[in-house]
């Protein structure tokens, strides 16, 4: 994992600050919503359209017989402040049964100070709840540009908050493919295509006891 976070240098930084945005539904979905508010790791940054692990969460859920209709709402670039400021509108249009936020790297490659982070972490929890919605809480970590002290701080921040909150939570998104350098886009940040099934895989643990039970199985016809 520390080769794969050394090996990102600055290019990370430009890599997650890329502006690209998921094509957000014409209508809002009659199905509960699962909301996932996100940055380029769930944007499907760099890979085609419908390939990313929240397209495949969606493709999951319907497998395994959960009724909910999930909405990406992550834009590559976005901070935890500007999640923040978009959250309230997208409550108000969906309101989510569930809130998956995945958000916190781009404040630290930015050097915006983590009690600004910690923050709005705490604010998108606080509003989400407000709303009805469960919350899913999603760590990341960072290059150790910034020194091993604040390295450490950012990720151990997700863990408090998700502790002082009693959330779910997954504490690295990428657990168990950083390094892998065949798993990777050029910049060697961004996952490819093949490796969206262990991202899933990541979030999948911490997300199941939220979804409750599967819609019962149809009696088919005969």
């Amino acid at each position: 994992m520390l080769k794969w976070i050394r090996g990102i240098g600055f290019a990370v930084i430009f890599g997650l600050t890329a502006p690209l945005a998921s094509a957000a539904p014409a209508q809002t979905p009659r199905a509960p919503v699962l909301l996932v508010l996100g940055d380029s790791l769930s944007a499907e940054y760099g890979i085609a359209r419908g390939t990313g692990w929240v397209a495949l969460l969606q493709q999951a859920l319907k497998k395994d017989g959960f009724d909910y209709s999930v909405v990406n709402a992550s834009i590559s670039g976005d901070t935890t402040s500007d999640g923040m400021a978009r959250l309230p509108a997208l409550l108000s249009r969906y309101r989510p049964a569930i809130t998956v936020i995945e958000l916190g790297a781009n404040d630290a490659l930015r050097g915006i100070p983590l009690s600004l982070t910690e923050r709005n972490l705490h604010d998108m929890v606080s509003a989400a709840r407000r709303a009805q919605s469960r919350v899913m809480l999603i760590g990341m970590r960072i290059p150790p540009n910034y020194g091993p002290d604040y390295t450490e701080r950012f990720f151990n921040m997700f863990g408090a908050i998700a502790k002082a909150q009693r959330l779910a939570y997954t504490p690295f998104l990428l657990d168990g493919i950083a390094g892998r350098r065949d798993l990777f886009q050029e910049d060697q940040m961004h996952p490819l295509a093949v490796a969206q099934p262990y991202l899933l895989r990541n979030v999948w643990p911490a997300l199941r006891p939220l979804l409750g039970k599967p819609a019962p199985t149809k009696p088919v016809a005969q």
